[in-house]
Parts: C-alpha cells; structure tokens; sequence
C-alpha cells in the first residue's frame, strides 16, 4: 500500500512539474501573441456552413477563447512576470532540479560514447596504414638488391647476373620469369627504342647504347637523368674492363663525323641522303620540341648547331673554354601537342650506357617531343654531347660542366652561328680549366 501511495505521489509531482513548465511556457507566448485570432478564426467557416452534428458552438468558443487571450495580450505587464513565476516553479520542483542536475553528466557520457566510437575508428585506420607500410617495406626490400646494384654503377644485365647467381636455382628462374622477363626503358635497360613504348624494338648484347626513336606520335615528356655515360665505369679495380663509345658510325647516322668517335650524347633529326643504287632517298628530319633542357651534365664538349629557336637562356656553366654566337632568328614559341593520341612521359632514371642517342629515323617524319629534359648526364670519353638538327621553343642550358683539356684556347663549349634564336638571355657562364673526369672503379 505504501508503495502504491509513492507511485502515485511521484506520478502527481512529475504531472505538476509538467503542467507548471507548460503553463508558463504558454504564458510567455500568450503574453504577445493571439494564436486564435491571428492564425485560426480567419480559416473557420461560419457557423450557417457546418453541418448539423458539428452545431455552431465552435465558432462561438473560439471567439470567446480569441478574447480571453485578448485580455492576457492587453495586461501583459501582469502576464508575463506570473508566467515566469510559474515556469520557475516548474524549475524549482524535485524532478526538474534532478534532471538539470542529471543534464552534465548525460553530456559527458554521450561525449564519452562518441569519444569510444572515434577511437575504435581511428584504431582501425591506423592499423590499415600500419600495414600499408609493412607491405610498401616488404617490396622495396624485395627490390633493394637489383636497385642497389643499379645503384653501384652495374648494367642491368651485369646486375640481374650477380642476383642469378647470389640465389638459388629456382629464386634465379622466377626472377627471370617475372621481374626481369622483359628489358624496360622505365627500368633503364639499354636498347632501341619506338617512343612511346617501353619494351625495346632490338637490342644487342654488345652494344650498351640507349636509342629513342621519334615517329609520327608526339611524346609528351622524355626525361634521362643520373645516368653515366661513354668511357666513364670500369667493372673491375684494375681498370681493364672499361665501358667505351662505338669509334665507328654508320654513314648515314648524324654522329659521323670523318673518322671520329660517336658523340657520347646525341639528340638530332637526320640529314638528307640522296639515293644511291637500290637504296631510296632519305628526306631529312628534325626533332621538334616545345621545351629543351639541358641542365648539369658532365661533357667532353658540348655542341649546339643547325637549331631554330624562341627563347635561349644560357646560364651558369663551366666550360673549359667557351664560344657562344648570339644569332638572331624567328623561331617560333612552340608547343608540342597530341591531345588524347599523344604519348605518355617516358622517364629513366640511373644507369650506365656507351651512348645516349635520340633522333628522328623515319624519312620525312620529324619527331615531336613536348618537353625533354637530360638532367645529370656524366660523360667521359673522346666524345661530346651534340645537339643539333632541331626546332624548339624554349632551350635552357644551365649549370653544366663541360671540358677536356685544361687549355682555354680550345673551345669545348660551343654554340655554333647556325642556332639561331629570336630571345637571348646569357650570363654568368665562366671559363674554368677543366680535365676530364676520373674513371669510377668497381670491384668485380
């Protein structure tokens, strides 16, 4: 029975905290506003138009409710202030006071719940990227050994060599079969090269040059850096295996030159050959390019001829003696496009070549690149770095290092009167007495 009487008083003393919250809240709004005239009257029919069951006592109440109102809006001096004594009664009763009391700490375990949810979700994402790096950690160990000795100055054969033999017989055919199954341009292996594709046309065992052939597709970009060229890597100590450049080209390359050596570097269209027996004429290419740079490359010389161009910027080199022929031309501001046809950018980085060479070898085809970039070349060898033979819009020569002899009175850095340029900007380029480099040993 007791408990019956406290349900039943707890019951009572929340209905009255309820009534008192809402009769004060009700006050404060009738204290201004006329609910019934403003927003019900104007939409109640009269009571001619209800029906016989609804009668006409609606209408009536609802005037009379709209003037009772009236009455609060009227005196709301006195309207007011009781409202907020009865809603602060509400306030100060038992249960109000327990809830408000309650309020913080509901809060702070909502926040708490949330706290708990973030946590578990941050955790996961954590041990997602946890194992990300395990797994980018695990390939980049797989691949150490082969980027190492590519690193070290090896070839790629020499490096896929030392693997083969460093590993078991069957580490060594899944090597071959997976990594190593195809020579790659991406993954500097040398050979002949159809830009854009990846996977050398021909390549010779005893000839360690890196070709690209231009044809009717344009590139996009074409980047060669860190790599060493010409008679610069030794395989053993003793010096007795020594890369080397080719000392005999064939007649119609643009590397001939009389009976001199090839050039280390070579980037040139082809000239015309007039036809000769069964062997058709050869109409004569170029190279097109809307950026050319050439930036710190170590060269035996360096020579630039037979090129139109926009804009010239020479800049903070090093040569062992220096002629530069500022020749005003016409050139155009190029720019290389292909749109979706166009290929994709090529980019080798490391590695160590007899030569470097890329042309155009198709006749009447010039060959389209919209930006080349030769960043790094180290040279050695009686062999310079030719450029010639081209259209570009833009040629930046900057920070290289070119010379021989440590004799000033040859000049190994030249920029021959037929480059002709419509903008020139040269300076700071100094004339330093330079010897070829040494050799990089290797132990075998």
């Amino acid at each position: 029975m007791n408990m019956l009487k406290m349900r039943v008083s707890t019951v009572l003393a929340i209905a009255l905290t309820i009534s008192l919250l809402i009769v004060g809240l009700v006050g404060f709004v009738l204290s201004y506003f006329n609910p019934v005239n403003d927003w019900i009257l104007p939409y109640v029919q009269t009571c001619i138009d209800y029906q016989i069951a609804v009668g006409c006592w609606l209408e009536p109440s609802l005037v009379y409710l709209g003037g009772v109102i009236e009455i609060l809006n009227d005196n709301w001096v006195i309207t007011l202030p009781t409202s907020i004594v009865v809603f602060a009664m509400g306030l100060l009763q038992p249960e109000s006071r327990r809830n408000i009391r309650a309020f913080p700490s509901k809060v702070i375990s909502t926040y708490s719940t949330l706290r708990k949810f973030r946590d578990f979700v941050f955790q996961k994402v954590d041990t997602l990227n946890s194992e990300s790096q395990k797994w980018r950690r695990a390939f980049n160990v797989a691949k150490s050994p082969y980027s190492f000795l590519r690193m070290m100055g090896f070839s790629p054969q020499m490096a896929i060599g030392l693997l083969a033999v460093g590993s078991t017989a069957g580490t060594g055919v899944i090597a071959s079969e997976t990594v190593f199954s195809e020579r790659s341009f991406a993954r500097g292996d040398s050979g002949i090269y159809e830009a854009p594709l990846d996977v050398p046309t021909s390549f010779n065992e005893q000839d360690n040059t890196l070709a690209i052939n231009l044809g009717e597709i344009p590139v996009r970009e074409i980047t060669l850096k860190n790599i060493s060229v010409g008679e610069i890597f030794s395989g053993d100590e003793a010096g007795s295996k020594i890369s080397a450049i080719p000392s005999v080209c064939d007649a119609n390359d643009p590397a001939k030159t009389g009976t001199a050596k090839c050039p280390a570097v070579l980037i040139s269209g082809k000239p015309a050959v007039a036809a000769s027996g069964d062997t058709p004429a050869f109409v004569a290419t170029r190279l097109e390019v809307g950026e050319l740079i050439i930036e710190k490359n170590r060269c035996f010389s360096m020579d630039f001829k037979d090129m139109d161009i926009h804009s010239v910027f020479v800049e903070y080199n090093s040569a062992d003696g220096i002629s530069i022929y500022q020749t005003p031309g016409s050139g155009a501001n190029r720019a290389v496009m292909g749109g979706h046809h166009s290929a994709s950018a090529m980019e080798t980085s490391s590695g160590t070549y007899d030569r470097v060479v890329i042309t155009a070898p198709n006749s009447g085809v010039n060959g389209k690149v919209g930006k080349l970039t030769l960043s790094n070349i180290y040279s050695k060898g009686a062999a310079g770095c030719v450029f010639k033979n081209m259209e570009v819009g833009t040629l930046r020569i900057i920070q290289n290092e070119v010379g021989n002899d440590s004799n000033l009175v040859t000049k190994e850095f030249k920029l021959h009167d037929s480059l002709k340029g419509a903008n020139w900007l040269v300076r700071e380029n100094v004339e330093l007495i330079l010897p070829e480099p040494a050799l990089n040993k290797g132990n075998q």
